[in-house]
């Protein structure tokens, strides 16, 4: 299966704040707050603005984080990306 591209949410439409473990991400398109754990806010920084999949946002974040022994990290970044979708904070490229 070919490796989907997504895009974060454009920078001012979310709004994140860390508390503790828990990050809250408030999207002001859909006025909805979402609280999350690493590493959805990890990923969402790791995008950027740019377009990117699962392969290339692994590749970014193992640039930052020691990432031996995490198992596949593509898979779960993949697995990620699903989510935050759901959620509607990434969206297909």
């Amino acid at each position: 299966m070919p490796d989907r591209a997504y895009r974060a949410a454009p920078a001012d439409a979310l709004r994140i704040e860390t508390l503790g473990e828990l990050t809250a991400i408030f999207d002001r398109r859909s006025m909805q707050t979402h609280l999350v754990i690493a590493p959805m806010p990890e990923i969402l920084a790791a995008m950027g603005g740019d377009a990117c999949g699962a392969d290339a946002i692994a590749a970014r974040l193992a640039g930052e984080f020691d990432l031996d022994g995490e198992g596949d990290v593509v898979a779960i970044v993949a697995d990620r990306l699903a989510e935050l979708a759901a959620m509607g904070l990434v969206a297909e490229a």
